[in-house]
């Protein structure tokens, strides 16, 4: 019978699988709708073979029978994740992020603490890295057992890694605590006197923003709003915002760092200069954010 083989990376040894059976099984998995191709599909599989101890090297008979027994679907998606496919990320977040984050809560029993060790594995799912190189935890999964059960297994061993390297979580409230808000709700008074180059570097780059990018600071920073939030205000994903407001945040401040270099600074003075707590500065930020008929009388 025909069989489908390649020489992929994944692949440490090539393993032949039936024509038909890896047909049949990347129709079950449904890997089509996120972007991934038959070929792909039966690289995965390889890679899950070699990977798996008494499978690899066995005959091809066991070899169908435990390709057979894979969560296929929960596979397929866990691989369209990691390759960067959008709307397998958006199914992901859909049907796990409830359940990672109940699932940290009962490991760390705490609330925040549970928030954050979730939070600090979604940059990992989600792939690190330049787009040509993603690297992805989720490009582990097997199939073997469901996918719910691995991110526990994830999550449990990443919270005891944090443990035994003696590091802690810190929220964004806290780093915001410990550095000062870039963009708090109130202006408090100048603690000391700050070089007026910084103003208005911040002030030039605050005013150039679109109005998106005014919507996405005033909406997190100001109002204090969630990123599911803003996501369901503007009709997207959670993932979508977060990847906007990474993005937007890393811009904003190269903008204000070119500004200050413009200004005279050098460019270790820049980056010490960012960070500065906005609020020693005479700088109204609501005013610069907020639409002009918020902040009329």
């Amino acid at each position: 019978m025909p069989v489908v083989q390649t020489s992929h990376a994944e692949a440490v040894t090539p393993v032949s699988i039936d024509a038909h059976l890896a047909a049949e099984l990347f129709q079950r998995s449904g890997g089509s709708a996120y972007a991934l191709t038959l070929e792909r599909f039966v690289m995965i599989l390889q890679g899950v073979v070699n990977r798996t101890e008494g499978i690899s090297g066995a005959r091809k008979e066991q070899i169908s029978g435990f390709l057979g027994t894979l969560k296929l679907d929960e596979l397929a998606l866990a691989h369209g994740c990691a390759a960067g496919n959008q709307h397998a990320w958006d199914v992901f977040l859909t049907r796990y992020r409830e359940s990672i984050y109940l699932s940290a809560r009962s490991i760390t029993r705490n609330e925040t603490t549970g928030r954050e060790l979730a939070d600090s594995l979604y940059a990992e799912l989600y792939g690190l890295g330049p787009a040509e190189d993603r690297r992805s935890k989720l490009a582990l999964y097997s199939g073997r057992g469901s996918l719910a059960g691995w991110l526990r297994m994830v999550l449990a061993q990443s919270y005891i890694n944090q443990i035994r390297a003696g590091k802690r979580f810190v929220s964004i409230e806290e780093e915001e605590e410990e550095h000062g808000r870039q963009f708090p709700a109130a202006a408090a008074e100048a603690a000391a006197p700050t070089d007026s180059r910084i103003k208005d570097a911040a002030d030039e780059v605050l005013a150039s923003l679109s109005a998106e990018e005014r919507f996405l600071l005033s909406s997190y920073f100001l109002d204090g709003q969630r990123l599911a939030e803003i996501g369901r205000t503007l009709g997207v994903h959670e993932s979508t915002i977060s990847r906007k407001m990474e993005k937007l945040l890393s811009e904003v401040r190269k903008r204000i760092r070119k500004g200050l270099e413009r200004r005279g600074m050098s460019r270790r003075q820049a980056e010490e200069a960012l960070e500065t707590d906005v609020r020693d500065l005479e700088l109204d930020v609501a005013a610069r954010l907020r639409p002009p008929a918020e902040n009329s009388p």
